[in-house]
């Protein structure tokens, strides 16, 4: 066999190679980045993927490559590999990797249309998962091993990993601060969307006049997931029937609002 012929032979076959390498691999590198707002760290990159864990603001990690222009695939400080999301409100980079863009091109709107459409369809596995505990009894501080009773957190804690594969703390404090740590709370009921985790403070009565105007300061005694349409879904008294849908408006739950928001990131 000639040396000209041997030569295209190794060219082709390396032009092969490169061609056949995985999408999430043709723009590999390896740089640090620190995280800026608290985002899941998850198994594949989309929002509906399994997550590994909240990775805290601050914490450093390193970028193994970049999937596509919506998520970098990761190592943690505690070794474990994932996908995050690569817009720069929850990450910077310290390479010249680019990753999501609040710009409004073409691009980045498709892709803020998908993302869009994954944490719709996450809300609404997230209601049907909790849905599904409709009358299960109520107990004050159940056993997280099991779904034969539920108190507040405890339910919001199972539709979450039943409907999401997402791991909420167990108390309802806890994941008030979780909400938070994420960025996108309201202290108005009604901006809220279907499946976004909403708290309240204490009982005080049914009088709006028990309650202070202003509840910003107010520790959390209560949680629930909006549904919709002024109402929710939570259980919180043996007497209530356990899980339960109530109405919003004019009621108590009105009063006692502290603040709600997504827990999806």
């Amino acid at each position: 066999m000639n040396k000209p012929l041997i030569a295209l032979i190794i060219a082709t076959a390396v032009t092969a190679g490169f061609a056949s390498l995985p999408a999430g691999q043709a723009h590999a590198a390896t740089s640090d980045a620190v995280i800026v707002s608290g985002v899941n760290l998850r198994a594949q990159p989309s929002v509906s993927a399994r997550s590994y864990g909240l990775l805290k603001a601050g914490e450093t990690i390193t970028i193994l490559s970049q999937a596509n222009s919506y998520w970098y695939q990761v190592r943690d400080s505690q070794g474990r590999t994932g996908y995050v999301s690569a817009n720069n409100k929850y990450i910077q980079s310290s390479s010249g990797m680019n990753g999501g863009s609040t710009a409004g091109n073409n691009s980045s709107s498709s892709g803020s249309r998908s993302a869009v459409t994954d944490v719709n369809s996450m809300s609404s596995r997230i209601i049907r998962a909790g849905k599904a505990y409709l009358g299960t009894p109520y107990e004050f501080g159940s056993d997280r091993s099991n779904t034969r009773t539920f108190d507040c957190s405890d339910f919001v804690k199972q539709a979450f990993q039943d409907g999401a594969g997402i791991t909420l703390p167990s108390d309802s404090r806890s994941q008030g601060a979780y909400v938070r740590s994420l960025g996108h709370t309201t202290t108005n009921w009604r901006n809220l969307q279907p499946g976004d985790v909403m708290f309240f403070m204490a009982y005080k009565g049914t009088s709006a006049s028990a309650y202070p105007s202003d509840t910003s300061g107010q520790p959390i005694a209560h949680v629930g997931i909006y549904l919709g349409n002024g109402q929710i879904l939570h259980t919180y008294s043996k007497d209530s029937g356990g899980v339960r849908i109530d109405q919003i408006a004019g009621k108590h739950w009105e009063s006692r609002f502290i603040f709600g928001g997504s827990a999806i990131s």
